[in-house]
Formats: structure tokens, C-alpha cells, sequence
């Protein structure tokens, strides 16, 4: 795959996933738990089939070999899962997708007590940055009264968090198969929350079909295209090409819905993006600049 086809996906899976809370928009009657355990369903077949492709027919192997650090990942994604879908239906698609964006930096302060990876000056930098844009957006949530909502965003950002840090522990290089798990994980539970609940698994058709096929396909067609993506962008630049994804998400709810968000949060937000998009680029620049050092070290070095 060339680096401009590379690009052309990940814009594309960026481009989907916005679509995430126009859908959850859709939705009249489910509950959270039920969304999720629908959403999961759909979600779980799409990523057995392409990894059943991809592993030449031995998708079990293929998600065994992710180990203990793939499950724990799995478990971050309930989290994620379930706080994203939360706080979409609390709180303005721009309050939510902006305050996921935090997961980075999550990552970066996870890996750092748990893993003593060194976090570079640039991201503390960006970290105080990204700190400030979110006491924006919550200061305002709070005089709106959405909260909960927001809590639910960064829930969600301490999930991906996690699942990240879960896969460089484990030195985990396939990302599907633990993305598989996050679903198999966020359906159990949520089945076990609605029993817990005594509330109905089964919902409206309507809102079943919604929920199966934003897990299929925005959630899990877009993680396919991403994965391929990937294989040739620097992690660094991967960050701000999904910026995609924040930058269209509330501008597909004012489009079809007219649902707007309050100045603050577009200045919090944009601060936040601000953050992000520093330590991305800062990331991108100490990448090339190790790749020009260990171009001119001595080959006998």
C-alpha cells in the first residue's frame, strides 16, 4: 500500500466514525446498555470476517496471540463503548467528540505511571494545554447541566486510554482482534447490566437496526480501514488525520439536526484540538529527526 492510499483510508474511517452521533440521534427508546449490547452485535461478525481473511482462515489464532494485555485492552473499550454512547445522548455531539480527543494524553500519563515510559517535555506541554480546554467545556457542561455527559466523554477517553496502553504492554501489533474482544466484552456486559436491571434486551426494530448498523458499519468498517491505514502513517501523523473525525462530527448534527454547542465549548475544543495537534506535530518532527540521525550514525556503530 503507498503512504497516499494509506492517508485516503484513514481520512475515510475518520469520516464514519463522525457519523457516530448523527446515528445515535436516530435512536427513540433504547438505553445506553441496550445500544451497546445491539451496537456490539453488529460491530462483532464485520471484525471476525476480515480477521478470518487477514489470518488466512485461523481467526482464533489470531485472537489468541493478542494474550492477557489484548483482554485487558478489551475491557478498555467497554469503557470507551459505553461512555461514548452515554455522553452523545447527554450532552452536544461537540461537547463529546471533543472531549474524546483527550485519550492521548490519557495514554501518555497511563504508559508513564505503568509502563515508565518517558513523556516527552512537548506532551507535559500539551497535557497542561489539553487540561485547560477541558475545564472549559466542563465548567460550561456543569452551568448546563450536562455533566454527566461530559464525565461520560472523558470516561470514554480514559478508555481508549487504557486500551492503548494495553497493547504497548503487550506489545500487541494487531488491533482488530482486541477490538473484536472490546465488543464481545461490551455485549456480555451490557446483557448483564440489563438483567441486573430487569430491563428488556430486545428494543424497538427500529432502534435495533440503528444500534447493529452503526456497529457495522461506522464502528467496525471504519476500524477495518483505519487498521490498513495505519500500516504506513507514523502514529504521529495518525493523530491529526482522525482529527477528521471531531472536526465533522458536529457539523453533521447542525447540517441534518441544527443542533449547535455553546462558545465555550468551541473555545474549550478548540484548545483541546490545539494541544493535540501540537503534540502530534512535535511527534512527527522527533521521528524524522531520529530517522535523519540514524541515517548518518556509521554503519559499524
Amino acid at each position: 500500500m503507498r503512504y497516499g492510499q494509506g492517508v485516503a483510508l484513514v481520512l475515510a474511517a475518520g469520516s464514519l466514525w463522525s457519523l457516530m452521533g448523527l446515528g445515535l440521534r436516530q435512536i427513540e427508546d433504547a438505553s445506553v446498555w441496550a445500544i451497546l449490547f445491539w451496537r456490539s452485535l453488529g460491530m462483532v461478525p464485520v471484525l471476525w470476517l476480515f480477521i478470518h481473511v487477514t489470518s488466512d482462515g485461523r481467526p482464533i489464532a489470531a485472537i489468541r496471540s493478542v494474550g492477557i494485555a489484548g483482554a485487558v485492552g478489551g475491557f478498555g473499550l467497554v469503557f470507551a463503548f459505553a461512555g461514548a454512547i452515554y455522553a452523545i445522548q447527554t450532552t452536544t455531539i461537540a461537547n463529546a467528540v471533543f472531549l474524546f480527543t483527550a485519550s492521548p494524553f490519557v495514554a501518555a500519563i497511563f504508559g508513564w505511571i505503568l509502563l515508565g515510559e518517558r513523556v516527552k517535555p512537548w506532551t507535559w506541554a500539551a497535557i497542561g494545554l489539553a487540561v485547560f480546554g477541558m475545564y472549559l467545556m466542563v465548567r460550561e457542561g456543569l452551568a448546563m447541566g450536562a455533566l454527566a455527559g461530559n464525565i461520560a466523554a472523558l470516561l470514554s477517553a480514559v478508555g481508549f486510554g487504557a486500551f492503548s496502553v494495553a497493547l504497548r504492554w503487550g506489545k500487541v501489533k494487531q488491533m482488530l482482534p482486541v477490538s473484536m474482544l472490546g465488543g464481545v466484552f461490551s455485549a456480555g456486559v451490557a446483557a448483564g447490566v440489563l438483567a441486573a436491571q430487569g430491563a428488556p434486551i430486545v428494543v424497538s426494530g427500529w432502534d435495533i437496526g440503528i444500534s447493529m448498523s452503526i456497529g457495522a458499519l461506522i464502528v467496525a468498517l471504519g476500524m477495518v480501514m483505519y487498521t490498513l491505514g495505519s500500516r504506513v502513517i507514523p502514529a504521529a501523523e495518525l493523530t491529526l488525520l482522525s482529527l477528521i473525525e471531531v472536526l465533522l462530527a458536529p457539523m453533521w448534527v447542525f447540517v441534518v439536526l441544527g443542533e449547535t454547542a455553546s462558545p465555550a465549548t468551541f473555545v474549550g475544543g478548540g484548545v483541546l484540538l490545539a494541544a493535540v495537534a501540537l503534540n502530534a506535530v512535535m511527534g512527527a518532527r522527533s521521528q524524522m529527526a531520529e530517522g535523519v540521525a540514524n541515517r548518518a550514525r556509521p554503519v559499524n556503530e
